[in-house]
């Protein structure tokens, strides 16, 4: 089980008085796919009118744009809150950037009281995420939030 307050602790520590907010999200994705067990992804989108573009990640290549009309990244948009998906493969509209994924967690960023991007975490396992990984990964947002 992940230690999310040391992560979000080490977070702050890494990005606190940082004022490069590509570095601080390259930092923060190498340190979550660093730390937390059975991952294939972990990165940033960030949003561009209606359209989320990829931003720093760690893994494979990824998809460069996701309207936000579509997919789990789009739904954490237009919702405003985060997805947790067990199956990717029920969630209706899910575009698979990469086939190996199995589950997937997805948090808005905001500034300004606005959504400027998404936290995107994938594995290739179902149902690797719990409410205690959106409840930790919904807490690390909100530090990084005050860091961008």
């Amino acid at each position: 089980m992940t230690d999310y307050e040391a992560l979000t602790a080490q977070t702050e520590a890494l990005i606190s008085g940082v004022p490069h907010r590509i570095a601080n999200l390259a930092n923060v994705s190498a340190l979550i796919f660093d730390t937390l067990e059975d991952l294939n992804w972990a990165g940033f989108y960030l949003l561009e009118g209606e359209t989320l573009v990829l931003g720093p990640f760690q893994g494979k290549p990824a998809c460069i744009e996701i309207p936000v009309s579509r997919g789990v990244c789009g739904a954490a948009v237009r919702e405003d809150r985060s997805q947790l998906v067990p199956d990717v493969h029920a969630f209706a509209g899910h575009i698979a950037c990469d086939s190996a994924s199995r589950s997937e967690l997805v948090v808005p960023l905001h500034q300004n009281g606005a959504v400027i991007g998404v936290l995107d975490l994938d594995s290739p396992s179902l149902a690797r995420f719990t409410e205690a990984d959106r409840e930790g990964m919904e807490r690390l947002a909100r530090v990084l939030e005050q860091n961008l």
